[in-house]
């Protein structure tokens, strides 16, 4: 054959292996998509008292693992212990006056039965006896909530996970509502893939995914497509600010929006799941 001939053979079957190449790329991006825009997210627990006071221990440690029911820190219950006492004190006044009520209603039912007293003085003590017996049930309740405040003063784990990025000290005065660890929920992880919405209808809930991290492309694991988020951020303000943000990777470029997809990891990943790791995600059909 002419050398010009075998030239030009060799160069079209390379254009038409790269045409097919290329084709079969485009048909895997498109019918099995994937993407390199993941993150490894999970729930966080913001752990506040309920309950206002100085700080007097802190059992744990920064990046601790903790288990639900673990105590967390303790508030000087001083001040709840006190409250105590004063409420326990005022239910047993009330609970006399109860008493002495009760006794009172009694003799004024026998007079009246025998017509000794008038029918205003029976209703007076009746009334009297219903007040006393309103007044031992408040103090009940002011006892009761006493008893929970004080129990407030020991913050205990919530969930199980991981303490972290702790920067308090024992004698820090802390106010109810104030939350004031971060509790990582061991049992909350999952991948949120960011799939552009051109790709959404090959991405289908139930479906497989590979997912890997930077680095560690040689240890991929798996992991379920749970959902697809619904909407994401509008910067136009006609949507809420709750719903997730999603910057675009090129201003100037009318890109497709890209939207999450929770996947929940079901394979054993080579490292810990940490909030925030990089990841790969491609579909598994």
């Amino acid at each position: 054959m002419n050398p010009q001939k075998t030239k030009h053979v060799l160069t079209l079957v390379a254009v038409l292996l790269a045409a097919a190449a290329s084709f079969g790329m485009y048909e895997r991006y498109t019918s099995k998509p994937w993407t390199r825009d993941g993150q490894v997210r999970a729930n966080v627990v913001g752990v506040a008292s309920r309950v206002a006071g100085p700080i007097i221990q802190i059992p744990i440690r920064d990046n601790q693992s903790i288990k639900k029911g673990d105590l967390l820190f303790e508030i000087d219950p001083s001040t709840y212990i006190a409250a105590v006492k004063k409420t326990q004190a005022k239910l047993l006044q009330t609970q006399a006056a109860e008493i002495q009520a009760s006794q009172e209603l009694a003799r004024q039912t026998e007079l009246f039965k025998t017509r000794v007293t008038d029918l205003r003085d029976l209703q007076n003590a009746q009334d009297s006896f219903a007040a006393a017996q309103a007044n031992t049930a408040a103090a009940q309740a002011e006892l009761d909530y006493a008893n929970l405040n004080l129990g407030y003063t020991k913050i205990f784990a919530p969930v199980d996970g991981y303490i972290t990025n702790m920067n308090t000290s024992p004698g820090t005065y802390v106010y109810a509502g104030q939350q004031l660890l971060a509790l990582v929920d061991a049992n909350s992880f999952w991948v949120a893939a960011y799939f552009k919405e051109t790709q959404l209808h090959h991405v289908k809930e139930g479906g497989k995914a590979k997912v890997t991290f930077i680095g560690r492309e040689d240890q991929p694991f798996e992991g379920v497509i749970e959902s697809v988020a619904w909407g994401i951020f509008d910067p136009d303000g006609s949507t809420v600010d709750l719903l997730p943000k999603v910057s675009q990777t090129v201003d100037w470029v009318r890109l497709p929006n890209r939207f999450p997809v929770r996947i929940r990891v079901t394979g054993k990943p080579p490292v810990p799941l940490r909030i925030g790791q990089t990841v790969s995600i491609a579909t598994i059909h």
